[in-house]
């Protein structure tokens, strides 16, 4: 079942549940902080920045997630292959980062000794990303002045409980298929980001969250003929049998997908993350190989709290099928799939 949500207004009712699950092309409910009946504790909110082409790749993250804040910067090379990643952490920010409650309006900004981030809108719809990072390698500094353009028409909504947890929800927003124009530079090395060839993902993520999860996410941005194209795809999001976040973009139009699998090779007896992936649904839509270039990968331990990442770039190939039988083929294009476990 792929349920649309068909209300406005508030997201969450006078008991902090979500007032109806489903899925949406924009963000038509209202996300309030102060409505959330749950633990403050169990509050995440993020919002993460993709953006590369075929060459080079660049990852931005201001996450509060109420017992920790974080803040990341990677920088991916396709062509080595190789990426360097730097994170800092906060304790107890419990909201004071202050994220917007919407993705539309307000900046997420970040700064301290070390990172200075800074997510804005310009007011003619064009949003812009700073970002300085000191010793992002070695002594070196990362600097990164960044201009996304043309926000398309439609993007990926969901509104899911979880299961059992009335007061827990993940609301989320994920834009795919914007083209950037800017520059970043490390040291004396520089790469200037064309809009014709470089395109960005926003993952937009407000919730309250269980303690333990696993989820997937794929998600890519292209050029197919003259039309942009973008996927995402991904489950473990909750309970998602009012709607999955599947979905096609072509020319900023969003086709919904029903439900997706990730076909990870195992080797003895666990994920090998670097041998091919087979990514299909269960209507004959979708059929994808994914042959990886570099895993992003992270394990984190502290005490109770466990999160082990794995964030596979690497290259897309096979069709995806419209209903009508019109049929979209991707040749080698450059985007990721991910598995990530949480107890948090």
């Amino acid at each position: 079942m792929q349920q649309p949500i068909t209300l406005q207004g508030d997201l969450l009712n006078e008991r902090g549940e979500l007032r109806q699950a489903g899925y949406a092309t924009s963000l038509c409910l209202d996300y309030r902080r102060e409505q959330i009946q749950a633990h403050a504790l169990r509050i995440k909110e993020w919002d993460y920045y993709y953006l590369g082409n075929q060459h080079v790749g660049l990852a931005l993250t201001i996450a509060d997630n109420s017992y920790m804040g974080l803040v990341s910067v990677s920088l991916f090379d396709f062509d080595a292959p190789c990426e360097e990643t730097v994170t800092g952490m906060t304790l107890l920010p419990m909201g004071k980062t202050r994220l917007p409650s919407s993705s539309a309006f307000g900046d997420t900004t970040f700064h301290n000794n070390r990172f200075q981030l800074r997510f804005t809108h310009d007011g003619s719809g064009k949003r812009r990303l700073f970002c300085e990072c000191k010793k992002f390698r070695g002594e070196e500094t990362l600097r990164a002045e960044l201009e996304l353009l043309s926000e398309p028409q439609d993007s990926m909504v969901i509104a899911t409980p979880f299961a059992g947890h009335p007061q827990a929800f993940y609301y989320n927003q994920k834009i795919n298929c914007m083209p950037v124009q800017g520059r970043v530079s490390v040291g004396d090395w520089s790469y200037e980001f064309s809009p014709q060839e470089t395109w960005a993902v926003l993952d937009w993520g407000r919730g309250v969250w269980t303690y333990r999860n696993t989820w997937y996410w794929s998600s890519l941005s292209t050029e197919v003929d003259g039309h942009r194209v973008g996927l995402n795809l991904g489950y473990g999001f909750g309970d998602t049998s009012a709607a999955t976040e599947n979905m096609v973009f072509y020319d900023g139009i969003a086709h919904k997908l029903d439900q997706v699998r990730f076909e990870i090779p195992q080797l003895e007896g666990h994920d090998h993350f670097m041998g091919q992936w087979m990514i299909r649904d269960n209507q004959g839509l979708l059929d994808l190989t994914f042959d990886p270039i570099l895993d992003r990968s992270s394990k984190t331990s502290l005490l109770v709290i466990k999160s082990i990442q794995h964030q596979v770039f690497g290259r897309f190939n096979g069709t995806i099928q419209w209903k009508d039988g019109r049929i979209i083929s991707l040749h080698d294009v450059v985007g990721f799939a991910e598995k990530v476990y949480n107890c948090w």
